[in-house]
């Protein structure tokens, strides 16, 4: 106690004690329960129950949920964002994997891979040199470099070297949802109040 101001200098991608406060102060505001359901999930990224970018977010819940009791508490959601803030980029692909890993069966077959591009471009609205790109054609480019073995699935392993070893793969893997500029955005418009 006494101690509000954090050790070290901080930037913008740490959390300090201040935000986590703040952070701690919304979601129990938002989350009285103490717990995040799936449709409050979807409700913060503004996302509708249906379509391919609720199933995503399903996915994304699921990956933040680590003890599986379809909730996320305040200890879950402090460390997913923790992952997203200052996770190696390493942690940050094995995440992406397991979110995109609809079935769980430890490989993304084309279909699982095909319905996360349609969402990465629907939420970058992707980007002008490759707006006129088509989402099968970004995905026989990710197949044709990531799947090594030519087998019709990429593992956890293809999936990180491709992702490493291509910029462009990387960049259309990455979803940056920006929730450090989400949280402040929140923190700022819950001052006006």
């Amino acid at each position: 106690m006494g101690q509000t101001q954090p050790t070290k200098q901080t930037t913008d991608t740490e959390i300090d004690v201040i935000a986590l406060q703040d952070m701690y102060k919304w979601f129990i505001t938002e989350c009285p329960s103490g717990l995040l359901f799936l449709h409050e999930f979807k409700k913060f990224f503004g996302i509708n129950n249906t379509g391919e970018a609720s199933e995503y977010a399903e996915n994304m819940f699921r990956a933040f949920d680590k003890n599986g009791d379809n909730t996320i508490d305040f200890l879950e959601y402090v460390a997913a964002l923790n992952l997203v803030f200052r996770g190696d980029l390493e942690h940050k692909l094995r995440w992406s994997f397991k979110v995109y890993d609809k079935d769980g069966n430890g490989v993304l077959d084309r279909s699982e891979l095909r319905a996360v591009i349609e969402v990465i471009c629907h939420v970058k609205k992707a980007g002008s040199k490759d707006s006129d790109v088509s989402v099968d054609e970004i995905c026989d480019r990710i197949f044709n470099v990531v799947d090594v073995n030519g087998d019709g699935h990429i593992t956890l392993e293809e999936f990180m070297e491709g992702a490493k070893k291509d910029p462009w793969i990387l960049d259309m893997l990455h979803l940056d949802m920006k929730p450090y500029s989400w949280v402040k955005e929140q923190r700022r418009s819950s001052a006006h109040f």
